[in-house]
């Protein structure tokens, strides 16, 4: 079988180029997901098993179990997820992103991302903020309770206050924030803060009650990672209609279960590359170390196949601190050595301080087994037992191994 690579990553790169999207809608799992039930969760990563599980990502679901309510024991809620008694789902397959163990259940509400250009629509859940949440792999009653307050409150509150607003352009807010510092995977300040200061104007003229606006005032206004679940969305409603390209080499989504790192390529449709998942180096928060840390883990390195995250990070010099990066100056090369291992650079997305260049996007599976460069991806790191969450910040990359199957399945097709 023969293609012509070049013309169809040329292609994949046109279309992520005409990506056009805007936040329009919040709508729960039940009503868009099909065959959701109370019986499915959906999680991080390419599929995997309940007994191949890292520690957050059981505690993750044993959590989302007594979240819709199937029981009120977490010793039961454990069995169920053993016996089989629930189904569990890759969350791409089901068109959506989470970050982190990416727990999406039957009542959860989700973020809506429409890409205009192409008609496709991508979802993520609501960003809970820092620490002990539910995708870190807590799952106490204070985060099934804050849970049940984002799907009863926060989230009516928001779809009425989009209603009012009228789409949001995902991408406007992103560029922006990309000029203010943000990277947008784990330093989403200024865009969290642009999005605030958009949608809060209409969520006052809602929200009719004072307690209740208050409260959605203080979790908004203090959340500063609450673009991330947007960024996602946003960057799973630009790589979806890359997928299915015949010879494009092109990277459509990267994505860890704590367990694999996956990459689809779009070429190769919708089958998973996996790798067993690197551990992420970078700062912890105190009192803990590495010896307490998972390996990496989520959906959201899904921004990174846009150019965001860590291929960003030269845009970004207050987070090199934060992820433990060595300078700014590393931070720049980061950013340089992602160009040699993508398509293009994206104007959409352009980085003041490098000259107004456009992000490196695209990533290029030949041009990965080629230079051994890796594709670099800043993450949160989570404790390895179940239900403590977050314990710090660090820079991961890739596993080359992932590049080398997708490479050699391609050389397969090839001689067909």
């Amino acid at each position: 079988m023969k293609f012509n690579i070049d013309e169809a990553n040329k292609i994949a790169f046109e279309r992520i180029q005409k990506a056009n999207n805007f936040l329009v809608d919040v709508k729960y799992a039940k009503d868009v997901i099909p065959g959701m039930d109370k019986n499915t969760i959906g999680h991080a990563g390419p599929p995997i098993k309940w007994e191949d599980m890292c520690g957050p990502m059981k505690g993750a679901i044993v959590g989302a179990i007594i979240y819709e309510g199937l029981t009120d024991s977490y010793e039961e809620a454990e069995e169920m997820a053993i016996t089989g008694k629930i189904k569990l789902v890759s969350n791409h397959s089901m068109g959506c992103v989470g970050p982190m163990t990416g727990m999406i259940t039957y009542s959860m509400p989700l973020l809506v991302v429409k890409n205009e250009t192409f008609g496709n629509y991508a979802y993520s859940t609501f960003n809970e903020g820092l620490g002990k949440v539910m995708r870190f792999g807590a799952n106490d009653a204070t985060v099934i309770n804050r849970l049940k307050w984002l799907e009863k409150v926060f989230a009516p509150a928001l779809k009425k206050a989009l209603e009012l607003s009228g789409p949001i352009n995902a991408q406007v807010l992103t560029a922006k924030a990309l000029a203010m510092g943000d990277e947008m995977h784990q330093r989403n300040i200024a865009a969290s803060s642009i999005f605030v200061r958009t949608i809060m104007p209409h969520l006052v003229r809602v929200v009719e009650n004072k307690e209740e606006l208050e409260q959605i005032t203080d979790f908004i206004t203090g959340n500063e990672q609450f673009f991330l679940n947007i960024a996602m969305a946003n960057a799973k409603a630009t790589m979806d209609p890359v997928k299915n390209i015949e010879g494009c080499t092109i990277v459509t989504a990267m994505s860890r279960n704590g367990t694999n790192f996956g990459i689809k390529v779009s070429g190769l449709g919708e089958q998973w590359f996996e790798a067993p998942v690197n551990m992420p180096e970078g700062l912890y928060f105190p009192g803990y170390s590495e010896k307490d840390a998972n390996p990496d883990m989520g959906d959201s390195a899904i921004v990174e196949c846009i150019g965001l995250g860590g291929f960003a990070m030269g845009a970004a010099p207050a987070v090199v601190q934060f992820v433990g990066a060595a300078s700014v100056q590393a931070a720049i090369q980061y950013t340089m050595d992602m160009e040699e291992i993508t398509e293009g650079t994206n104007q959409a997305y352009q980085m003041p301080n490098l000259n107004f260049q456009g992000v490196p996007t695209g990533i290029d599976i030949r041009k990965v087994a080629e230079t051994g460069i890796l594709p670099v991806i800043n993450t949160g790191m989570a404790h390895k037992e179940p239900g403590v969450g977050q314990i710090g910040a660090g820079i991961v990359t890739a596993p080359l191994d992932c590049f080398v199957k997708a490479v050699m399945a391609f050389g397969e097709l090839i001689e067909e």
